[in-house]
């Protein structure tokens, strides 16, 4: 059977790394999580104070990219795909509210999209991939088979993240994640390279009152959908 890219962009928080995990598991392709590539790259910069007054040091950070490696492995025990930044597991570390509240900054460095742009491209290469992130089906993948773009409302999206840190109980207050994801959509859409957008051939899909087993089944159907056109 032939195999397509799955691309899924949308907002920060709005659920769809994990829709594109689902995804993947049931069509049995691999799933990238591009958000985590720039978490990483952004944790590695707080590691090594590469920031000042909320801005990162681009030429120290410039210097390092080639230091940086990022790769994904599946958890055996919980069959969930983990980020691990240069062979550690960082799949906790990037999730907090201090990499959130500086990751916009380091992707808009273009010599940061850059790199990760193409070793996006190199990962889906043969195809056979579901990638979500803020630009995948309008740089990285424009040719896309099947492109989404999410949405929700700040609010709901504020609910979710403030539920997955406790989840992991990590503190944070509802005021201060709402802040933050206002700002990082703010951040995003108007940053010089790559900004945010909805490409023009992709389907946007509000999931603000939507369960996570019906964002499953419309998704698996709009991919479905693709592979029976494709058939016919």
């Amino acid at each position: 059977m032939k195999k397509i890219v799955v691309a899924i962009d949308g907002l920060s928080s709005c659920g769809k790394s994990t829709m594109a995990k689902d995804l993947a598991c049931s069509i049995g392709y691999a799933y990238i999580d591009t958000g985590a590539m720039y978490r990483a790259v952004t944790l590695y910069a707080l590691q090594h104070n590469f920031f000042g007054r909320g801005q990162p040091d681009a030429l120290r950070l410039e210097k390092a990219m080639g230091d940086i490696k990022i790769s994904f492995r599946v958890n055996p025990e919980t069959g969930h795909t983990e980020t691990y930044l240069n062979e550690k597991n960082v799949e906790r570390e990037i999730r907090g509210m201090e990499v959130a509240s500086h990751v916009s900054y380091v992707a808009a460095l273009p010599f940061v999209r850059f790199a990760l742009v193409e070793r996006q491209r190199r990962m889906g290469k043969e195809k056979g991939i579901v990638m979500d992130g803020r630009d995948i089906g309008t740089v990285v993948f424009p040719d896309a088979e099947l492109k989404i773009f999410v949405t929700a409302s700040p609010e709901v999206r504020a609910v979710r993240r403030l539920e997955e840190l406790k989840a992991k109980n990590e503190k944070a207050s509802y005021e201060e994640i709402l802040e933050n994801i206002k700002s990082r959509d703010q951040q995003d859409m108007t940053r010089v390279i790559a900004p945010l957008r909805k490409a023009d051939d992709a389907i946007e899909f509000d999931n603000t009152n939507k369960t996570i087993p019906e964002q499953k089944v419309w998704l698996l159907g709009q991919y479905n959908r693709v592979m029976k056109n494709d058939r016919d």
